[in-house]
């Protein structure tokens, strides 16, 4: 069984050799490759892994800097083993954990994801992760106690097919939820970081935020978008129709209702349960176009079982 690491590295030329070191000892004794994706880094960091790499190396070097996401997509695709490990390139993820990692995963699950249990992290940097792991995990009902640790391992079929893009390694357990994998965590090691800097900042809030929104609403209306703009739109125009009526009403007993806010509100509601249930609509076709016009399904057959006689 073939085991591919995917690393995505963004200027990190000073962790590189001891990262190569690393994962060949922690994985001697198994048929691996190392696929080290540079995203765009502007050190030394490809000249680094050119004269570290070893026979099991495989470097994947990208145009511009993508982002996190794009570079361990672009690590998956090109990755050719049976189980699929993400691991960070600042040497915090530990590669002895990933033995034990794929132990648990041959206990038949589809992802074991990390705990990083004594994180060697800055205090407010915890804080504010322990609060965005409650939110997530009270949103999306995916029960993952770290969302940020990185060091995760998959079984081939789920981790082809998470589709990442944008800024959703964040949420891998959550795609892989939605792909319907079975998902397990461990405790693993977690280091402080010796050479290089910490590649996020503030504004990292605001598009988890952003992120968070989007995935809540792909996981409960994904293929069936009209369930979401249908019933708000329904909703609106409802209020909007109930509002109108009842001015109508007051309007046959002689009352003026044409400077009443309440008038401009109830049209409003209208125009705008309209335009929910139209955009609803659209969204129903798109999705049919994405599935019809790429011969996709929307569903995954995990086996299939016949009786042998």
């Amino acid at each position: 069984m073939k085991i591919s690491v995917v690393v995505p590295l963004m200027n990190e030329e000073d962790n590189i050799k001891y990262l190569i070191e690393e994962v060949d000892k922690s994985l001697k004794n198994f048929n691996y490759e190392l696929i080290l994706v540079d995203d765009g880094s502007t050190d030394n960091t490809l000249e680094e892994i050119k004269k570290h790499m070893n026979d099991k190396t495989k470097v994947v070097v990208l145009n511009r800097n993508y982002g996190q996401t794009s570079a361990m997509a672009a690590g998956i695709e090109v990755a050719s083993g049976d189980i699929i490990v993400t691991i960070d390139g600042d040497l915090q993820n530990d590669p002895s954990d990933i033995p034990i990692m794929i132990e648990k995963l041959n206990e038949g699950y589809d992802v074991v994801a990390g705990i990083r249990e004594k994180r060697k992290d800055e205090p407010f940097r915890k804080f504010l992760s322990k609060i965005a792991n409650k939110i997530i995990r009270k949103i999306t009902n995916v029960n993952i106690t770290d969302y940020g640790c990185t060091l995760k391992v998959f079984k081939k079929d789920v981790a082809k097919n998470l589709q990442l893009y944008g800024e959703l390694h964040r949420f891998i357990p959550i795609l892989a939820k939605m792909y319907g994998a079975k998902i397990t965590e461990i405790p693993v090691k977690h280091h402080e970081r010796k050479f290089g800097k910490s590649k996020y900042g503030f504004n990292r809030i605001f598009k988890v935020i952003s992120d968070l929104m989007y995935l809540v609403f792909m996981q409960r209306f994904g293929q069936k978008p009209m369930h979401f703009f249908g019933t708000v739109g329904f909703i609106m125009f409802s209020l909007g129709f109930i509002i109108d009526l009842y001015l109508c009403i007051l309007k046959l007993f002689g009352e003026n209702i044409g400077n009443r806010p309440l008038l401009t509100l109830g049209t409003m509601f209208i125009l705008g349960g309209i335009q929910l249930i139209t955009t609803g609509f659209l969204a129903e076709i798109m999705i049919r176009t994405y599935y019809e016009s790429q011969g996709k399904k929307p569903y995954v057959i995990k086996e299939i079982i016949t009786s042998e006689k």
